[in-house]
Protein backbone atom coordinates (compact mmCIF):
# COMPACT_ATOMS: atom_id res chain seq x y z
CA UNK A 1 0.00 0.00 0.00
CA UNK A 2 2.93 2.66 0.84
CA UNK A 3 4.41 1.90 -2.50
CA UNK A 4 1.36 2.87 -4.04
CA UNK A 5 0.71 5.79 -2.15
CA UNK A 6 4.54 7.02 -2.83
CA UNK A 7 4.43 5.93 -6.48
CA UNK A 8 1.42 8.51 -6.80
CA UNK A 9 3.38 11.08 -5.15
CA UNK A 10 6.05 10.96 -7.18
CA UNK A 11 3.89 10.64 -10.50
CA UNK A 12 1.98 13.84 -9.15
CA UNK A 13 5.35 15.70 -8.60
CA UNK A 14 7.15 15.24 -12.08
CA UNK A 15 3.12 16.11 -13.48
CA UNK A 16 3.66 19.38 -11.92
CA UNK A 17 7.19 19.96 -13.01
CA UNK A 18 6.28 19.08 -16.40
CA UNK A 19 3.46 21.47 -16.36
CA UNK A 20 5.66 24.23 -14.98
CA UNK A 21 8.24 23.42 -17.18
CA UNK A 22 5.95 24.23 -20.09
CA UNK A 23 4.63 27.17 -18.74
CA UNK A 24 7.67 28.81 -18.52
CA UNK A 25 9.15 27.41 -21.74
CA UNK A 26 5.79 29.55 -23.28
CA UNK A 27 6.30 32.34 -21.63
CA UNK A 28 9.84 32.47 -22.47
CA UNK A 29 9.57 32.37 -25.94
CA UNK A 30 7.00 35.55 -25.71
CA UNK A 31 3.65 33.23 -26.92
CA UNK A 32 2.22 34.80 -23.20
CA UNK A 33 -1.39 33.71 -22.56
CA UNK A 34 -2.33 37.15 -21.86
CA UNK A 35 -4.00 39.11 -25.00
CA UNK A 36 -2.61 42.77 -25.46
CA UNK A 37 -4.24 42.58 -29.01
CA UNK A 38 -6.30 45.44 -28.13
CA UNK A 39 -3.81 48.44 -27.88
CA UNK A 40 -3.16 50.58 -31.31
CA UNK A 41 -0.62 50.57 -33.81
CA UNK A 42 2.37 52.78 -34.97
CA UNK A 43 4.77 53.05 -37.46
CA UNK A 44 8.50 54.01 -38.10
CA UNK A 45 11.49 53.84 -41.01
CA UNK A 46 14.67 52.52 -40.67
CA UNK A 47 17.45 52.72 -42.62
CA UNK A 48 18.94 49.93 -41.59
CA UNK A 49 16.84 47.05 -39.01
CA UNK A 50 19.82 45.46 -38.66
CA UNK A 51 18.56 42.23 -37.14
CA UNK A 52 15.47 43.24 -35.32
CA UNK A 53 12.53 40.85 -35.56
CA UNK A 54 8.59 40.50 -35.20
CA UNK A 55 7.74 40.28 -31.50
CA UNK A 56 10.63 42.24 -30.39
CA UNK A 57 10.10 44.32 -27.23
CA UNK A 58 9.46 47.53 -27.37
CA UNK A 59 10.35 49.35 -24.41
CA UNK A 60 10.22 53.03 -22.34
CA UNK A 61 12.50 53.58 -19.78
CA UNK A 62 13.10 49.72 -19.62
CA UNK A 63 9.50 48.97 -19.44
CA UNK A 64 8.09 46.81 -21.64
CA UNK A 65 5.06 48.55 -23.77
CA UNK A 66 4.49 47.13 -27.08
CA UNK A 67 6.01 44.29 -29.22
CA UNK A 68 7.16 44.89 -32.85
CA UNK A 69 3.61 43.33 -35.24
CA UNK A 70 5.83 43.28 -38.73
CA UNK A 71 8.56 44.55 -40.47
CA UNK A 72 8.51 45.04 -43.82
CA UNK A 73 10.28 47.03 -46.87
CA UNK A 74 9.37 50.26 -47.72
CA UNK A 75 9.64 50.38 -51.78
CA UNK A 76 8.77 54.30 -51.65
CA UNK A 77 11.36 55.35 -49.72
CA UNK A 78 13.76 52.54 -49.63
CA UNK A 79 14.11 52.07 -46.57
CA UNK A 80 12.67 49.15 -43.52
CA UNK A 81 8.99 49.97 -41.97
CA UNK A 82 8.41 48.69 -38.69
CA UNK A 83 4.93 48.79 -37.87
CA UNK A 84 4.30 48.18 -33.81
CA UNK A 85 1.46 47.42 -31.49
CA UNK A 86 1.35 49.50 -28.48
CA UNK A 87 -0.46 48.25 -25.59
CA UNK A 88 -3.50 50.18 -24.54
CA UNK A 89 -3.02 51.46 -21.23
CA UNK A 90 -0.14 53.64 -22.63
CA UNK A 91 -1.42 56.03 -24.76
CA UNK A 92 0.56 59.66 -23.74
CA UNK A 93 3.43 59.40 -26.16
CA UNK A 94 3.84 62.31 -27.36
CA UNK A 95 4.09 62.79 -31.28
CA UNK A 96 8.00 64.29 -31.32
CA UNK A 97 9.51 61.18 -29.07
CA UNK A 98 12.04 59.34 -30.99
CA UNK A 99 13.05 55.82 -31.03
CA UNK A 100 16.17 53.49 -31.28
CA UNK A 101 16.73 49.98 -32.35
CA UNK A 102 19.07 48.75 -28.99
CA UNK A 103 21.07 45.91 -28.74
CA UNK A 104 20.03 44.14 -25.13
CA UNK A 105 23.97 43.30 -23.67
CA UNK A 106 26.97 43.08 -26.62
CA UNK A 107 25.15 40.83 -28.68
CA UNK A 108 22.36 39.85 -28.05
CA UNK A 109 18.65 40.46 -29.08
CA UNK A 110 17.53 43.78 -30.58
CA UNK A 111 14.78 45.49 -29.30
CA UNK A 112 12.51 48.95 -29.67
CA UNK A 113 13.29 51.78 -27.01
CA UNK A 114 11.19 54.93 -27.17
CA UNK A 115 12.68 58.44 -26.20
CA UNK A 116 10.04 60.46 -24.65
CA UNK A 117 9.35 63.89 -26.09
CA UNK A 118 7.59 67.15 -24.53
CA UNK A 119 5.35 67.65 -27.14
CA UNK A 120 0.85 68.36 -25.82
CA UNK A 121 -0.47 65.98 -28.39
CA UNK A 122 -0.25 62.37 -27.87
CA UNK A 123 0.37 59.36 -30.36
CA UNK A 124 -2.51 57.63 -31.92
CA UNK A 125 -3.94 54.59 -33.78
CA UNK A 126 -2.10 54.78 -37.41
CA UNK A 127 0.75 57.62 -36.05
CA UNK A 128 4.06 57.63 -37.25
CA UNK A 129 7.24 57.92 -34.88
CA UNK A 130 9.44 60.06 -37.42
CA UNK A 131 12.75 60.09 -35.33
CA UNK A 132 14.46 57.07 -35.94
CA UNK A 133 17.88 55.45 -34.99
CA UNK A 134 19.15 52.42 -36.93
CA UNK A 135 20.49 49.82 -35.74
CA UNK A 136 24.28 49.60 -34.76
CA UNK A 137 25.74 46.66 -36.96
CA UNK A 138 29.10 45.51 -35.83
CA UNK A 139 30.34 44.63 -39.25
CA UNK A 140 29.58 47.93 -40.45
CA UNK A 141 31.75 49.11 -37.78
CA UNK A 142 34.66 46.64 -38.42
CA UNK A 143 34.29 47.40 -41.91
CA UNK A 144 34.60 50.71 -41.15
CA UNK A 145 37.47 50.87 -38.52
CA UNK A 146 39.56 48.93 -41.18
CA UNK A 147 38.86 50.67 -43.89
CA UNK A 148 39.87 54.36 -42.46
CA UNK A 149 43.22 52.23 -40.50
CA UNK A 150 44.42 50.93 -44.08
CA UNK A 151 44.56 54.71 -45.09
Amino acid sequence: MKDKQAGLLVGFFMLMGLAAFVYLAIQVSGLAFTDRSNGYTLEARFDDVGGLTERAKITIAGVTVGEVSRIEYDKDYYMGKVVMNIYANVDNIPKDSSIAILTSGLIGEKYLGISIGADDEVLTDGDEIYDTQSALVLENLIGQFLFKSGE
